[in-house]
């Protein structure tokens, strides 16, 4: 869950315990006493959540602003059946903080707001149930919740609230963890997870301790899910930091026990399409909980189209229960596989770059027995080929190639698969001829006859075959090459522009098949001779773990221009950059520069918190690096030899702990060229 301004008040919490500031003797007594015997046995073997849960969570898309109320949530329901949301999986309604009034009743209950609720919780219940759905609720596993209005919490009230939200008919529980009161986690936890029990109604116990606690190695028999990480945000960066800290821990999650790596932020407007396809591709492999975070009342018929894929579903709900894991990772190339009940094994294919990279691997590396061919079948594209046995695709930035691959003997009976390629990175200086080279090669065991391609660019540009764009027939390992010039009109601001591969071909059979290949051009300017701050260039791309990159002033997370003067050590810079981890920053150097220099560190605004490391990369060589950095780490100069590179890329990765408090500054960081 995120609050306005909560992993500060997390880290005040946390950094009070350390400090001892926040004492306890021990979980404070139930205010409704136990049952004299234990009524639980030492496993969560009791049938629920044997797939991810699938559902709605409000938080990401109304936080506490008066909007999230009882019209809110029934209206949700209402989407869920009207939109086939409810017959792709979806079943739970889930209310999240600021649902309570701020102080309990006079017998210690939790009282629902008057305003949000005027009919309570139960009728909620009753109208989501009615619907064939499910209703969960929110508390959390402290005195307060996280809200810094100071919703009652649920540490010492256990027995009472869990009797409470039984007696509302609430299906699942979600249970956070500020507030706590430096209580051991699994002894919270495990109190509150007695407590449902106690209740006799099954609810589906979700524990929201962020992963401090290693929660992986030890709730199976407490919760049916766990948070993995700290709360996500509506960005790449956030997205991406959730996704490396997840993937690792594939061994821990099967049926009825989940890693939960927080919920879906697919349509609320900070990524792009291709990003959120990736965001919910990635979350699916990763069998993680699918519950949709965006106000549905709002979505766009491009995020009903993503949280709607029921091939893309199928594969996340798949009863085997196994987490993909990862093939290969090299230069942010992701391959990850999953198994399937049913032997076939689904393959992500992940770009985390910003640019179209060629990502492959093959059938066997995936787990597959040795077969003559295999069935692949695309699950965002919803076609079927055939495949000697390599799965490869040149995959969009941000994008996922998502496919389920089987071994087949009646694969032949569909098309060849086919991968379009580029040669060579589309960067395109205004007016000047720019040379592209694609390719269209067949995977199949079948060849790919009547083979026509296409190249496409924005409005105003020329995009000119010179070599030649059919093909009889193009056998089984071979390719169609193909060469373009492509030209910007002279004036093209610098920025990213959308060109479009197409193919088509048909079977030996006779059958049609069609693939696309959309990708970005970048039009760049050539560098200025002689030293310039990097702060005041223009970049080819970047990703930021929060908020924007800024230009000369530290990060402030949220909208751009909202940072401070840069400061490390105490020492203020005019110039540099303010980035949060993980991030990435890409200049076109264009072959005419040879040094980038900058003094670095973790911004002083951020206390004693923040731990980075920065990297510098020509090409796609790292050519320095500094290793990991701390706040109290005095600023570090560092210098690269960027001669001959192309392009440039400022890196800051997490230090290994995660993104949190990550302000990274790079000081006076120039370029000469």
């Amino acid at each position: 869950m995120r609050h306005p301004h909560t992993r500060t008040t997390r880290r005040r919490v946390i950094g009070a315990l350390a400090a001892g500031l926040l004492c306890t003797a021990g979980l404070a007594a139930p205010a409704v006493a136990a049952p004299t015997q234990d009524p639980v046995s030492p496993t969560l073997a009791d049938g629920q959540a044997l797939t991810p849960p699938m559902g709605f969570n409000n938080w990401n898309s109304t936080h506490c602003r008066a909007e999230f109320n009882e019209s809110m949530v029934e209206g949700i329901a209402d989407l869920f059946v009207a939109k086939g949301l409810k017959a792709a999986g979806y079943q739970y309604v889930n209310l999240d903080d600021c649902w309570a009034l701020p102080s309990r009743d006079a017998d210690g209950k939790l009282v629902p707001d008057p305003v949000r609720f005027p009919h309570g919780i139960k009728a909620v219940a009753d109208y989501v149930h009615a619907k064939g759905l499910k209703l969960g609720i929110y508390t959390s596993a402290g005195t307060k919740t996280c809200n810094t209005a100071g919703f009652p919490g649920g540490l010492g009230h256990e027995y009472s609230d869990a009797q409470q939200f039984a007696d509302w008919g609430v299906d699942y529980l979600k249970y956070d963890n500020c507030n706590n009161q430096g209580v051991d986690a699994k002894l919270r936890y495990t109190t509150m997870r007695d407590a449902l029990k106690a209740t006799g109604r099954p609810i589906v116990f979700s524990i929201c301790e962020w992963g401090q606690n290693k929660p992986w190695e030890w709730a199976s028999d407490v919760g049916h899910l766990w948070r993995t990480t700290g709360d996500i945000s509506d960005n790449w960066g956030s997205m991406l930091s959730i996704l490396k800290q997840n993937l690792p821990l594939a061994p821990y999650a099967g049926p009825g026990h989940w890693n939960d790596p927080d919920m879906l932020e697919v349509g609320n407007g900070g990524m792009t399409d291709t990003e959120y396809r990736s965001h919910f591709s990635m979350w699916s492999i990763m069998a993680a909980p699918l519950l949709i975070g965006s106000d549905l009342r709002r979505a766009t018929d491009a995020t009903f189209d993503i949280l709607d894929n029921k091939e893309v579903i199928a594969v996340d709900q798949d009863p085997l229960g196994r987490q993909g894991t990862v093939v290969s990772s090299e230069g942010g190339r992701w391959v990850v596989a999953k198994e399937m009940e049913d032997g076939s094994r689904t393959v992500a294919l992940f770009n985390e770059s910003g640019s179209a990279q060629r990502i492959a691997t093959t059938a066997t590396a995936v787990g597959l027995p040795a077969a003559r061919a295999y069935a692949l079948r695309d699950l965002w594209q919803h076609r079927s080929y055939n495949t000697a046995g390599t799965i490869s695709a040149t995959v969009p930035a941000h994008g996922t190639v998502l496919v389920r691959v089987a071994a087949d003997r009646h694969a032949l009976k569909n098309p060849p698969a086919v991968e379009l390629g580029l040669d060579g990175a589309p960067l395109v200086e205004a007016a000047k001829r720019t040379p592209l080279t694609t390719t269209v090669t067949d995977l199949g065991r079948t060849s790919a006859d009547h083979v026509s391609v296409t190249l496409t660019g924005p409005a105003g540009w020329t995009v000119r075959a010179v070599s030649p764009t059919t093909a009889r027939a193009v056998p089984p390992g071979r390719s169609l090459r193909t060469k373009w010039a492509v030209t910007a009109p002279a004036g093209t601001p610098t920025g990213s522009y959308d060109l479009t591969l197409r193919a088509s071909y048909r079977s030996p059979t006779g059958a049609r098949a069609d693939s696309t290949l959309p990708f970005t051009a970048s039009v760049v300017v050539a560098p200025a001779s002689g030293t310039s701050y990097l702060g005041d260039l223009p970049w080819l791309s970047t990703t930021n773990g929060y908020g924007p990159v800024e230009r000369n002033t530290s990060n402030g997370e949220s909208a751009a221009g909202d940072g401070h003067p840069i400061t490390l050590g105490g020492v203020v810079y005019a110039k540099g950059l303010g980035v949060h981890a993980a991030s990435d920053v890409e200049y076109y150097t264009g072959k005419a520069c040879e040094k980038v220099t900058a003094d670095v560190g973790v911004d002083d605004e951020k206390g004693a918190k923040g731990t980075v490391a920065f990297e510098i990369w020509a090409d796609g060589t790292k050519v320095a690096s500094t290793g990991v950095l701390t706040n109290a780490m005095p600023a570090q100069p560092v210098t690269a030899d960027v001669t001959g590179a192309q392009v440039v890329r400022l890196v800051v990765t997490d230090g290994g702990d995660g993104i949190d408090s990550d302000h990274a500054d790079w000081a006076d960081a120039q370029l000469t060229c």
